[in-house]
């Protein structure tokens, strides 16, 4: 199992439409809104890091709105 979190920039007004496409997205367990450097914060599992690197590079970073994202990836997850 690999685990990541995604933080994403959005244009103005699109957090909330950003986080409902972030939910309906599989491999996205919960996505929330946030203050701060980042709009948004959305925690990924998947089963590989080729699954989970797909998932970001097809599924979120190409959702309408989102302007910017970094990764986070998680160490030897339990």
């Amino acid at each position: 199992m690999h685990i990541g979190f995604i933080l994403l920039n959005s244009d103005l007004g699109a957090e909330e439409y950003i986080v409902e496409e972030l939910k309906k997205i599989p491999e996205v367990k919960k996505a929330y809104l946030t203050f701060g450097a980042y709009d948004i914060i959305a925690e990924v599992h998947a089963q590989t890091q080729e699954d989970f690197e797909k998932t970001v590079s097809t599924k979120i970073r190409r959702l309408a709105r989102v302007v910017s994202t970094m990764t986070l990836n998680v160490v030897n997850p339990e």
